[in-house]
């Protein structure tokens, strides 16, 4: 039983008092059956209660004597009373709803995996006017996130290079410090590759710039390919405590905008890929060659810029963009992100750093759902959650319908609408621990907070 007190009117206290809830039946069903109708509950029958009720086979006698121990460590020992066993079942420590160890296969190509993204990874706050920073690319990679986007400018001088968001109001943060912090802070929660995608909008000469900056603070660390061409990428256990670079190899960033204007809308759509090497060319060498995944935006018609021809590469679509492609290319944007990259980014209207529901992207495989990891509500807590699994390293593998091909070599339709195969059910017993939570200016002026739980 806990008393709490809250203001009213910024002057008058007011109290009010909460008990403690018991075990709940179900709960006490599952002690006394395990221990046997006794009021002790011994390792070996804790051991049994997590095997055959918990469903965790590979517990051991001596696991089960470890998380006894751990919890009569302030008891007098001689087994777990009925309220030792209820609070067991609330420790995050030992019973946990993810595995606090990755324990998926990590030797499948990148593209097999969704890999948890940010987008504008620099922004503290909106989109137009909120500082950049160094500060959420840390918070970011503290939390798991493998993807960090960098938007690189010059600077008001012409002779260094600054993060910004631009075309707004926001402030810029130097480069520089920003390599520095994703040195520091890449493998402090995963040690997973850290991939930066960069949005270049550098001459080549400051492009040069960068690609000293990066080798100079990354290192060893810094991965790059050996050869320009890659028909299948590596594996994220291959790419262990490496950090490296996808972008769009740059065009013409030194024509005039007018000239873009002016092109037809009625030309030929080149091919992605010898557009990308054409482009290559134009960009400085040492910085070309620094580039891991060679990226691009979609061209043309969907067939064209869903191609799975030639070497692996990665596309960026826009929320909006996916939802149209989908409408009459599902199958083909879930064929190409079995081999390809697909990054999926928030609409441009999301001026105050919202996001979309991420599992519009993931049902066509796309393993990038770039979000504003600033924000906060529903589909932010839906990506935070998808990337507790597998331990928290920040990859989590695509289920196999998204991988695999028939005989007739169709894949997985996420417009068709499958039998139901299983249903779950979840029963809510209680929750706690919300008084540690919140403080108490988030109580209202009248009343105690009232909590309510909901399962969707």
């Amino acid at each position: 039983m806990g008393t709490y007190s809250y203001k009213v009117f910024k002057c008058f206290n007011r109290k009010f008092t909460i008990t403690e809830p018991g075990p709940p039946d179900d709960v006490k069903y599952a002690f006394y059956k395990f221990s046997s109708g006794a009021d002790h509950m011994s390792a070996d029958q804790f051991r049994r209660f997590l095997v055959e009720n918990q469903g965790e086979s590979d517990c051991t006698s001596s696991d089960s004597a470890v998380i006894v121990d751990k919890i009569l460590q302030d008891s007098d020992g001689g087994g777990l009373s009925l309220d030792e066993f209820f609070h067991f079942l609330l420790l995050d420590d030992f019973n946990a709803p993810f595995k606090s160890q990755v324990h998926q296969d990590m030797n499948a190509p990148l593209s097999h995996y969704f890999i948890y993204t940010g987008h504008n990874s620099y922004l503290t706050g909106n989109q137009l006017s909120s500082d950049c920073s160094d500060v959420p690319i840390i918070k970011a990679l503290q939390d798991g996130v493998r993807v960090i986007e960098l938007d690189i400018w010059p600077n008001s001088t012409k002779d260094d290079v600054v993060v910004v968001h631009g075309g707004t109001l926001t402030t810029p943060v130097s480069l520089v410090q920003c390599l520095k912090s994703i040195k520091e802070y890449a493998f402090v929660s995963s040690h997973y590759p850290v991939i930066i995608t960069l949005e270049d909008h550098l001459t080549t000469d400051l492009q040069a710039k960068v690609a000293e900056m990066a080798t100079q603070i990354f290192g060893e660390t810094l991965y790059y390919p050996e050869t320009d061409s890659m028909e299948e990428f590596p594996s994220p256990e291959s790419l262990k405590d490496r950090i490296f670079i996808s972008t769009k190899p740059p065009k013409e960033y030194l024509e005039s905008e007018a000239e873009a204007d002016d092109k037809s809308e009625n030309d030929e759509v080149e091919d992605m890929n010898s557009s990308e090497t054409k482009s290559l060319q134009q960009c400085a060498p040492e910085y070309g060659r620094l580039i891991t995944i060679h990226a691009g935006k979609p061209k043309g018609h969907a067939n064209d810029y869903l191609s799975v021809s030639g070497d692996v590469r990665r596309l960026s679509l826009s929320e909006h963009m996916l939802e149209n492609t989908s409408e009459g290319h599902g199958t083909k944007i879930v064929r190409f992100t079995q081999k390809n990259i697909l990054r999926v980014y928030p609409k441009g209207t999301r001026v105050s750093s919202s996001n979309y529901m991420p599992h519009i992207a993931w049902v066509y495989g796309a393993q990038m759902v770039a979000f504003n990891m600033q924000g906060y509500g529903k589909p932010l807590w839906c990506m935070q959650g998808m990337f507790r699994g597998n331990g928290g390293c920040g990859y989590v593998k695509k289920p196999e319908c998204l991988l695999e091909r028939g005989p007739n070599d169709e894949v997985f339709d996420p417009s068709i609408t499958l039998p139901v195969k299983k249903t779950l059910k979840v029963k809510v017993y209680m929750g706690t621990g919300w008084s540690s939570d919140f403080s108490q200016t988030h109580f209202d002026s009248f009343s105690p907070p009232d909590f309510y739980t909901k399962v969707s």
